[in-house]
């Protein structure tokens, strides 16, 4: 049920029970009332940390996987863009029943754009998933690839802009209790350069402004975990003088300052997978050598938790199991959980064909010469997930369940692979949860301003 006014809010929540708490959620996501949308999302916020789940941040946890205290395990971050309250929702009860605490809900720049999820929403979807399933402990959300546009940073008013920009979405996110950012700067590597240190300045200048930024606005007690990137995912494989030079320039420039907790690499995946003719998806190959090698620079010489691997939702489900043997921190999963919904049998081959047709509709600009209808369509079907929303999240059980059952053993699967069932107590000791009171809550802009808005790749 949708709620248009805080008194009918108010009085369904009085009423207790598993619905309200779902009529909460869908309120918070698509109530045409602003003032009852943040009234939802504000006592979602509330009646989460009351109830022991409490967004934080995962810096204390990677700070003691970077001094060796912790065993070896990569925490997978989940890009969730659609049905994102009932995928939530499966990923907690997965996460319960093998005693996960290492996990990361997340989202990126661009896909907060395309997918019509604002910090706000996308945390009170989380949040309220968490309450439904009874979870108890710290809930990592992030903010993922908050990337720089390169096409706008070439000149001195491109560059404030786009600044001003990822400052406001830095500011959103934190209000909206993302206390772990992503800043992804490598859009702005200059291989022209001769030398390692000027072809990564523009990058960990970047990545320095905007960490002294996030560590200025960080809520009392709180310690934001950020996140670098050193290669732009989809290019050459990142090298161990381009680690070096990348964090020895940040650190002279935050001097003294806490900097980054990982740096995200690129190991010869691409965002999305790089899709055939027929649709299907090419074969990446994974160098584990370039995560174990950058994970030994970060521990040894730099005292950081070490590498992230990028765009690997769609790999074959035999390597999982080689990212904690590489020793990477953190993994970042998103196309292949999208390419489940989309694709599912259960979704009504009604919706798949307007799906389809919102992609010739609404993108023939972004078509390259030579691409196949499939080609196109899997590359730009993601462009529908935010107006098919409300779609979506509507489905009847018959449609939806099957799913979200899909993907609640997909996320299992995932979890196992990459070493982190019985990770839960690890957590707690590390990032206690308590309920403490809630930061100062403010309700993000629903406003999506060009300014908000960049062309960047997508979060996986």
């Amino acid at each position: 049920m949708i709620h248009e006014n805080v008194q009918s809010l108010n009085d369904s929540v009085a009423n207790g029970g598993p619905a309200a708490i779902d009529d909460l959620a869908y309120t918070a996501v698509f109530s045409s009332d602003a003032a009852t949308k943040a009234e939802a999302r504000r006592q979602i916020h509330t009646r989460a940390r009351q109830s022991g789940a409490v967004a934080s941040s995962i810096y204390p946890l990677y700070s003691a996987i970077g001094r060796g205290e912790v065993r070896s395990f990569t925490t997978p971050a989940f890009n969730i863009r659609a049905l994102t309250y009932d995928t939530a929702r499966a990923l907690f009860r997965a996460a319960m029943r093998h005693d996960v605490g290492a996990f990361i809900f997340e989202i990126a720049r661009s896909e907060i754009a395309y997918t019509e999820q604002r910090p706000a929403e996308y945390a009170a979807c989380v949040l309220a998933a968490a309450l439904r399933e009874g979870y108890r402990g710290a809930v990592f959300i992030q903010g993922d690839h908050f990337q720089a546009s390169a096409k706008k940073w070439v000149t001195p008013e491109g560059k404030a802009a786009e600044t001003k920009a990822l400052e406001s979405l830095i500011d959103e996110a934190i209000a909206a209790e993302f206390y772990n950012i992503d800043i992804d700067t490598s859009t702005l590597v200059d291989l022209d350069f001769p030398t390692r240190d000027e072809q990564q300045r523009a990058n960990y200048e970047g990545t320095a402004h905007l960490t002294k930024y996030i560590r200025a606005r960080e809520p009392e007690g709180m310690t934001i975990s950020v996140g670098g990137e050193i290669g732009e995912v989809g290019k050459y494989n990142t090298q161990p003088d381009e680690v070096r030079a990348y964090m020895n320039g940040l650190s002279r420039l935050l001097d003294g300052e806490l900097g980054i907790a990982k740096i995200s690499v690129q190991t010869g995946t691409s965002h999305g997978g790089v899709p055939l003719a027929d649709g299907s998806i090419a074969q990446a190959k994974i160098d584990f050598d370039v995560l174990r090698e950058v994970t030994e620079i970060c521990r040894g010489e730099y005292g950081i938790a070490g590498s992230v691997q990028h765009g690997a939702s769609t790999l074959p489900e035999s390597v999982f199991n080689r990212f904690p043997e590489a020793t990477a921190v953190e993994i970042h999963l998103a196309t292949g959980f999208q390419n489940m919904v989309l694709d599912a049998s259960s979704l009504p081959a009604e919706l798949k064909e307007e799906i389809r047709q919102f992609c010739f509709d609404n993108c023939a600009d972004e078509r390259k010469s030579g691409e196949t209808d499939e080609q196109f369509v899997y590359k730009t079907r993601k462009k529908a997930i935010g107006p098919f929303k409300r779609r979506m999240w509507e489905l009847g059980d018959e449609a939806k369940q099957p799913i979200i059952r899909d993907l609640e053993a997909k996320f299992e699967f995932l979890m196992e692979k990459l070493a982190v069932f019985n990770t839960k107590s690890i957590v707690d000791k590390y990032v206690p949860a308590t309920s403490a009171a809630l930061p100062e809550y403010a309700a993000a802009s629903e406003e999506l301003t060009a300014a908000a808005t960049v062309d960047a790749n997508e979060g996986e």
